[in-house]
């Protein structure tokens, strides 16, 4: 059993995955923001849109981790 203030490989994928959550949502702001604004770099635009796609990979990664394949 865990040590008092021990997370187990669950719990630490968990909260890595809100991380990258969050993380996405702060790339979707930004992103919006940049092509709202006058000045959007279409460099910048294209790195953000990138970065925001491998933090979905990501995600979608440890999701998977967490939901148990269920064969019927």
């Amino acid at each position: 059993m865990n040590a008092p203030g021990e997370l187990n490989f669950e719990e630490m994928l968990r909260i890595r995955l809100g991380v990258l959550k969050q993380d996405h949502r702060d790339l979707d702001y930004a992103i919006h923001a940049l092509q709202e604004s006058a000045r959007g770099d279409a460099l910048t635009l294209r790195r953000l849109k990138k970065q925001k796609l491998a933090l979905k990979d990501q995600i979608v990664k440890i999701e998977d981790q967490l939901i148990p394949d269920i064969i019927a």
